[in-house]
């Protein structure tokens, strides 16, 4: 039996529990690691690519920002078009010069990964975490395996940051949260394709056969979406047949995208889920494991980063100030944020997606909303703050 201890004890190695650490770290509190996938199954898994401007900020004050600050691209705006007609929401002159960054979740990930295991910190990969115990004392466990050896992280605190699926939102009482979900009736089929931009902004598009959005990986590597059905399947969907219909949805005049070859296509459910208590005794729930959103808004790693920035503020007050205060009102405080990002999530989603048949009710009142966007700063601005994320001190009153 493997006995290790620590105080904060740490399930999932994604963005929410190794920022976590390596934030925890900065304050002089320990903490351990595991994580069920192996390292090159979490490096190697293509997730969000876009940082909110608290996000870099946090990444760059923990020193970890050298590769991000070199490779990340850097956006001031953002294009959104509606029947072919495409109009600009400029982020940073809207929002004091705030901006976003294109980084895929998986950099962050290797960066944050090859640093904590450079220093000789611990983290244990295939090591699935099977129960988690004594969360309402004081001196909680995790249970997990790791190379086919029994092991216990004896800590003060546990952080579940294993996702939808994972160990610690199981373990949450049933009767202490309610849940709230959504599930849209249409899919994201996403590709990765080795072809440069065809744009310097994203653009995000309505067209009557569906939405279709056009972001990046890189100088050389685009990323693009498209709308289809719910229970699509990917075999449908020829390499021809997706460039065929991205250039037919985001195409404006004097506008023409460019098409490579494809490496990689999935098709993603689009859904909302949150629980409204992140917390059971000494047991605390943060990214994925209390909340899901829509892809459209770029807001998951973003959220989960939020998250960990409660947290720490909480762990930072048991362990420095002797004060509780922080860590028993982490719920209330993620909550403001994740209730703001649901919003806008949706509110994106229901703008640029076909719902309907064009044409219908539904289709003029996404029209009118659009037309009012040319027209109202106020509609860019409130746009432009929260795609590039409000700053923490806006959710303290």
């Amino acid at each position: 039996m493997k006995i290790i201890k620590t105080q904060v004890g740490i399930i999932g190695a994604g963005p929410a529990g190794l920022t976590l650490a390596h934030w925890l770290k900065q304050q002089g509190i320990s903490s351990v690691i595991i994580e069920l996938r192996s390292r090159e199954y979490v490096e190697g898994r293509v997730r969000a690519g876009l940082l909110e401007q608290n996000t870099v900020d946090i990444i760059n004050q923990l020193g970890l920002g050298g590769r991000m600050q070199k490779e990340g691209i850097v956006h001031d705006g953002v294009y959104l078009s509606f029947d072919q007609e495409r109009v600009h929401v400029p982020f940073a002159e809207l929002t004091g010069g705030r901006q976003i960054t294109i980084y895929g979740q998986q950099e962050v990930v290797k960066d944050l990964t090859d640093d904590w295991l450079e220093a000789g910190e611990q983290l244990y990969f295939e090591a699935g975490a099977h129960k988690i115990t004594d969360f309402d004392t004081d001196s909680p466990k995790i249970h997990f395996t790791d190379e086919g050896e029994e092991g216990i992280i004896e800590c003060d605190f546990v952080a579940a940051c294993d996702g939808f699926h994972g160990i610690g939102r199981k373990t949450m009482p049933q009767d202490s949260y309610r849940s709230y979900d959504i599930t849209y009736p249409f899919g994201w089929l996403g590709i990765l394709a080795h072809v440069a931009p065809s744009t310097d902004e994203l653009i995000y598009a309505y067209h009557e056969n569906g939405f279709a959005l056009h972001s990046l990986r890189s100088e050389k590597v685009s990323r693009l979406y498209l709308q289809v059905n719910d229970g699509d399947h990917i075999d449908n969907w020829s390499d021809d047949r997706i460039w065929e219909e991205l250039s037919l949805r985001l195409g404006t005049e004097g506008w023409s995208l460019e098409s490579g070859p494809i490496f990689d296509k999935s098709i993603t459910p689009m859904r909302s889920h949150m629980i409204d208590n992140l917390r059971a005794g000494r047991l605390f729930l943060a990214g994925d494991a209390a909340h899901i959103v829509p892809p459209t808004g770029g807001k998951g790693l973003n959220l989960a980063v939020a998250d960990v920035k409660h947290l720490v503020d909480g762990f930072v007050g048991y362990y420095k100030n002797n004060s509780t205060e922080f860590l028993e009102n982490y719920t209330e405080l993620a909550l403001r944020r994740i209730w703001r990002a649901q919003d806008f999530s949706n509110f994106m989603t229901t703008l640029l997606h076909k719902q309907d048949e064009h044409g219908s009710f539904t289709y003029k009142l996404q029209k009118a909303k659009f037309n009012y966007l040319k027209m109202s700063k106020a509609y860019k601005t409130t746009i432009a703050e929260n795609y590039v994320g409000l700053p923490f001190e806006s959710y303290e009153f």
